[in-house]
């Protein structure tokens, strides 16, 4: 089932992840996103650890269904600038980060729901080596609102780093930057530590 996002900005084309192909999705992940597999959130930390990369990408692959356009769904869209991958972001129903449940920060002051499957949630991003520091985390989050929405999502969050003043790793920012968020029309609705906010988007 093809959801045609089709998010473009400055060239950059934005589709669902079972539109893409998987050697496209593995190029985008190098380093520690390699042997993430974007598995980590969805797992939790405890499951994530133990499990090899092997099992981990194998998991994953079945997850987002690359290479099937027919497929009922997927778990996040990638970015293309030409025919050449860039970027990936995982976006799903917010009750299957495991991860996200099991950490008191999202949820603190906040009375939400943890299994309304109707929330969707942006859980982490990654943009391929070379093409960084170039905004392409923009188009990435407007086009996962997007594919949320079209999936029937009635809200969709994320849970963005604030860079201002202090030390971030690279693996850190996996959650992305507070700017794409507002960009694609996001709120801020909590900032439960002094470097992380949640930000929603209500359809």
């Amino acid at each position: 089932m093809s959801d045609d996002v089709d998010i473009a900005t400055d060239g950059i084309r934005v589709v669902p992840a079972n539109e893409a192909s998987w050697d496209d999705l593995q190029s985008i992940l190098t380093g520690a996103a390699h042997r993430c597999q974007c598995e980590r959130q969805r797992l939790g930390d405890h499951d994530w650890w133990y499990m090899p990369v092997d099992e981990r990408r194998d998991l994953f692959e079945s997850e987002t269904r690359c290479a099937d356009p027919r497929a009922d769904a997927t778990i996040g869209v990638v970015g293309y600038l030409g025919e050449e991958p860039i970027g990936w972001c995982a976006v799903d129903r917010r009750g299957v980060y495991g991860r996200l449940r099991g950490s008191p920060v999202p949820w603190k002051g906040r009375d939400e729901d943890k299994d309304d499957e109707s929330v969707w949630a942006i859980a982490c991003m990654v943009v391929r080596r070379g093409f960084r520091g170039r905004g392409i985390t923009y188009p990435l989050v407007a086009g996962a609102a997007e594919y949320a929405r079209r999936r029937g999502a009635s809200a969709v969050e994320g849970y963005p780093m604030l860079a201002q003043g202090t030390k971030i790793t690279g693996d850190e920012m996996n959650v992305g930057p507070v700017g794409p968020f507002l960009a694609a029309g996001f709120r801020q609705v909590a900032q439960p530590t002094t470097r992380r906010v949640v930000m929603r988007l209500d359809f």
